[in-house]
């Protein structure tokens, strides 16, 4: 390795994306926010984390509300099976 290396000539080099993350403000009740700190704490898992772990799950399928129509549709369902 030389003693000495002249960068005046450098360039920066492309930057590394971060992994589809996007920064935002967002208005959170005291409370909620407590709570999420206080699991955090516990956990070991940061509380933004946690708060983007629960906004992903309500928005799977599986965790739809059961509607009328759906109750509707397994009862026909069960029923023509029995």
């Amino acid at each position: 390795m030389k003693d000495e290396y002249d960068f005046s000539n450098g360039t920066r080099g492309a930057v590394i994306e971060q992994p589809s993350k996007t920064r935002i403000t967002i208005f959170l009740d005291d409370d909620i926010l407590a709570a999420y700190r206080e699991r955090a704490t516990q956990t070991g898992k940061g509380y933004q984390t946690l708060i983007n772990e629960t906004l992903r799950t309500s928005l799977s399928p599986e965790s739809a509300p059961l509607t009328a129509e759906v109750l509707r549709k397994i009862l026909h369902e069960e029923l023509r099976v029995a």
